[in-house]
């Protein structure tokens, strides 16, 4: 082997600085190629030009290398839905609808992240620092549902905002997963992910009896006279319960 090509893994592996990072990096780019469950963890060793030894310095094994980026992932993903969510400007709707497009987006931008979050078949439940990251990000769309439940219409039962939190992450996790990936998962759709997903929110949304109609947004930065949010409760135990197990 050359010098030359002896220099150039030494840059890449221990000489790099930062061999944690270059281990990260390198299970991103394998990702990408042969999906969360296609490498080992010697080839991420190969991929960032250390010793097949070198990786168990910073991770006990190819589950945790996964767990790491999966938990960075759920990060960066509860930024972005929290950016978007905006706590709900200028009306809910409108946050609402941004937040759809944010999930939509980090699936076709980041495939690698959105792969070792969902698709990597680690058990979340058994890494508290994962679990909470994954946690973090769901209490985004919760919040969102919280504030969609408080505009039922009067005379309506309200419906659970965890229900309405679930039911809304299915649609958008599988529309994301079918249609909105950026590799070779995606299916070819007539419309925009984003356009799919706002139709079936919608029906899903007339279903349980809210207005769908549009209406003109508001002035940026203003707020809309909603109804103030609702926090999501179970009512006190023994009390009549409507179709949806809340209070009547």
């Amino acid at each position: 082997m050359s010098w030359r090509k002896d220099q150039r893994r030494a840059e890449r592996g221990y000489h790099h600085g930062n061999l944690k990072e270059a281990l990260l990096q390198a299970a991103l780019d394998l990702i990408a190629q042969k999906g969360a469950a296609g490498f080992t963890f010697a080839d991420a060793a190969r991929m960032a030009g250390v010793s097949p030894a070198a990786p168990y310095r910073h991770f006990r094994d190819r589950d945790e290398l996964l767990a790491s980026i999966a938990q960075r992932g759920y990060e960066q993903f509860e930024q972005q839905l929290t950016q978007a969510w905006d706590d709900g400007r200028p009306d809910t709707a409108t946050a609402f609808e941004r937040v759809g497009k944010a999930y939509l987006r980090f699936a076709r931008e980041e495939p690698s992240f959105y792969s070792a979050m969902f698709e990597s078949g680690l058990p979340v439940e058994s890494n508290p620092a994962l679990q909470a990251a994954s946690e973090r990000a769901f209490a985004v769309i919760r919040a969102a549902a919280e504030r969609l439940a408080a505009l039922a219409p009067p005379g309506l039962p309200r419906p659970p905002a965890m229900m309405m939190a679930l039911h809304i992450w299915s649609m958008s996790h599988g529309i994301a997963s079918l249609f909105g990936r950026g590799d070779a998962a995606r299916r070819k759709l007539p419309m925009s992910p984003e356009e799919l997903l706002e139709a079936e929110v919608l029906i899903y949304l007339r279903g349980l009896g809210f207005p769908t109609d549009r209406k003109p947004s508001a002035e940026p930065g203003a707020r809309s006279a909603e109804p103030p949010p609702v926090p999501a409760s179970d009512g006190p135990a023994g009390s009549p319960t409507g179709p949806w197990g809340r209070p009547k």
